[in-house]
């Protein structure tokens, strides 16, 4: 029996953002599995900077689009123009732009994955978040149109939609050690707790691996119940 991510040994893995969000996880969940991680920091506002990116790391078997910001809070009575553009310019813009720039090389050799680390915000209503949610649910549209477009070339497109994960974005800390957000942990999260980041990275490892290869389009929740 094949050990899951075994397959990964020698591939090369582009993650974005990743010092942000889940990036350290998975840095750290590629690289333990052979994978020859290329790691970028940047937040890709620039359009041209997606191609190029993709451009510099040449052979790429894996994009990770670990996209995030810091989740505004506005009710949607008062969300502006400014806010939404500025969203949907970190959260969803790159996304097209990043696909574009490495799906030739992956459809040309038959072979290819890319894995979006969203949101399960998109899933389940949540007050005051109505510009971050309506960004991840743009994020799982795409998946779901590219993943279905591209699955006969072999090339899979999935996106973990996930909340309630151990990550120095949403939850550092400082947040964590509140009797209030404890609380809520206890009372929102079937769970009862936060998923840890390694178990998030492993997820997107399977994602990744030759093993899995019968997901398309798909936004699997990764919240511990909540969605």
């Amino acid at each position: 029996m094949a050990v899951i991510g075994e397959s990964l040994r020698g591939k090369r893995v582009l993650i974005t953002q990743a010092a942000d969000f889940m990036g350290p996880a998975l840095c750290a969940g590629f690289a333990e599995h052979g994978a020859v991680v290329i790691a970028d920091e940047h937040a890709l506002l620039d359009p041209a900077a997606p191609a190029a990116l993709v451009a510099a790391a040449g052979h790429v078997d894996v994009l990770v689009a670990n996209l995030a910001i810091a989740a505004p809070s506005t009710p949607a009575a008062a969300v502006t123009d400014e806010e939404w553009r500025d969203v949907f310019a970190l959260l969803v813009d790159p996304l097209p732009r990043l696909v574009r720039a490495v799906l030739p090389q992956m459809v040309e050799r038959r072979a290819g994955k890319v894995i979006v680390m969203g949101s399960a915000s998109a899933l389940r209503g949540m007050k005051r978040a109505s510009t971050y949610s309506a960004a991840r649910g743009a994020q799982i549209a795409y998946v779901r149109a590219v993943g279905t477009e591209v699955a006969p070339h072999n090339v899979q497109v999935n996106l973990i939609a996930q909340n309630f994960v151990d990550n120095p974005t949403y939850f550092p800390a400082d947040v964590q050690a509140l009797p209030a957000f404890q609380e809520r942990l206890r009372r929102e999260v079937p769970a009862q707790r936060l998923g840890r980041p390694e178990e998030d990275a492993a997820l997107a490892v399977f994602l990744a691996s030759d093993e899995c290869g019968f997901l398309v389009g798909q936004s699997v929740p990764f919240a511990g119940g909540w969605a």
